[in-house]
């Protein structure tokens, strides 16, 4: 079979940098024998649910715990193309383990400051009015090894403790002006039906404004390890505050100080006093390509690309050194960007071969700039492992190898 090249125009849109892609690609192997369009061997059947190819190996990386329902595991951030994350790629992060839950004797029940106490079923939710939202769930911890100067050795470690998913369900708010919100409420304490029962308050104006009560996720029904047969997304908070396997909401008056509060996700400070509630995750941005455990093969044309998010609403911008901060480039966003989820962003690069420093930094809509390691402990020290989203910094070494660097 002939084949046929494409022009270095189209594959690059630039003479420049297609001179040196070119060139680094391998002249076309021969059609392989075994190929079952040239033996005439038969494929696999149809199935009833599809698998992914035997070739691709994407795992997530699991931290285990002397407790193992006490765990969590990892997206590899490096083997995920474009923002959406597969379900099954999407990380983990338990309490108590994951509970098998019947959906048809699952209810999601509403009382406290309301007129009208209700149970819905899951039967009920879904016969209300859905949406469909692409939002990233981050683990406030994640990062969390980062507050040391080289941080963890590759992305999943690093940054991996952070999905993006398509999510599927009803306003919260159309459950709650169901029920009939009271004046005088201002929060709403939200329980999972885990063995801990994950609870975590929240403010009413949150809630109203964009929380979801989810049953779908990518397409299909959430996976159980995140939060089947239903589960609270609230867009652009911290991923504790996303309560898995929801049941139960009670609207208070104010914030109810539970240990899921208390002695977890709260960031003691430099001076003694102690964060609570910060719930909104910080703008930040990770290159995944090329990153730590990777090589890159020889000098030439190399495509830089990572993924950049807010909590705060849209990325505006991302920027790419490409020598230790010496000078940024601003890279292309991949379009559409929505609102507190994931912008994969690229930038195309001519390795000369040299030892040098990767570096990205993103601006979301409101100004904020991701900080370096310096000014993060300038305004909040070192005594908190959560919210980290300083600058990520990769070392490219003369051998085309990928590290960690000290940023």
């Amino acid at each position: 079979m002939q084949r046929r090249s494409p022009t270095r125009r189209a594959f690059l849109g630039s003479s420049a940098l297609a001179g040196a892609a070119w060139s680094a690609c391998q002249a076309p192997a021969p059609e392989s024998t075994a190929d079952t369009a040239s033996t005439g061997t038969l494929g696999s059947p149809v199935s009833r649910y599809g698998q992914r190819s035997p070739f691709e190996n994407a795992t997530r990386g699991v931290r285990t715990t002397l407790t193992p329902e006490a765990a969590s595991s990892r997206t590899p951030l490096d083997e995920t193309y474009g923002i959406i994350t597969p379900s099954a790629l999407h990380f983990e992060r338990h309490h108590a383990g994951v509970p098998e839950i019947d959906p048809a004797n699952h209810e999601l029940m509403i009382h406290g400051l309301v007129e009208r106490p209700m149970a819905f079923s899951l039967e009920d939710i879904k016969r209300l009015p859905s949406v469909s939202r692409v939002h990233f769930v981050e683990c406030s911890g994640n990062s969390g090894g980062e507050w040391s100067p080289a941080g963890a050795p590759n992305v999943s470690l690093s940054h991996g403790l952070a999905s993006c998913s398509e999510w599927t369900g009803v306003p919260l708010r159309i459950l709650l002006e169901e029920a009939g919100v009271r004046p005088e409420a201002g929060w709403i304490l939200a329980e999972g039906a885990d063995a801990c029962l994950m609870q975590r308050s929240i403010t009413l104006e949150k809630a109203m404004d964009d929380g979801l009560v989810a049953y779908g996720q990518n397409g299909e029904a959430i996976r159980p390890e995140q939060g089947y047969p239903l589960r609270l997304i609230l867009p652009g908070w911290e991923g504790n505050t996303n309560v898995k396997w929801l049941r139960r909401i009670k609207v208070t008056e104010g914030p109810q100080y539970v240990k899921d509060e208390t002695s977890k996700y709260t960031e003691l400070m430099e001076d003694g006093t102690a964060w609570i509630f910060t719930f909104e995750m910080d703008a930040k941005s990770v290159i995944t390509r090329p990153s730590g455990g990777h090589s890159i093969g020889s000098p030439g044309f190399v495509e830089i690309s990572g993924l950049a998010w807010s909590g705060r609403g849209k990325i505006a911008r991302v920027e790419v050194s490409t020598d230790g901060g010496s000078s940024w480039s601003d890279a292309e966003l991949q379009a559409p960007v929505y609102s507190r989820a994931f912008t994969r962003f690229r930038l195309p690069w001519e390795w000369d071969g040299a030892e040098t420093v990767l570096l990205s930094r993103c601006q979301d809509e409101t100004g904020y700039v991701q900080p370096t390691r310096a000014l993060l402990i300038e305004e909040r020290g070192t005594k908190s492992a959560y919210h980290c989203n300083r600058i990520k910094g990769w070392r490219v070494a003369a051998d085309g190898s990928v590290t960690s660097a000290e940023v």
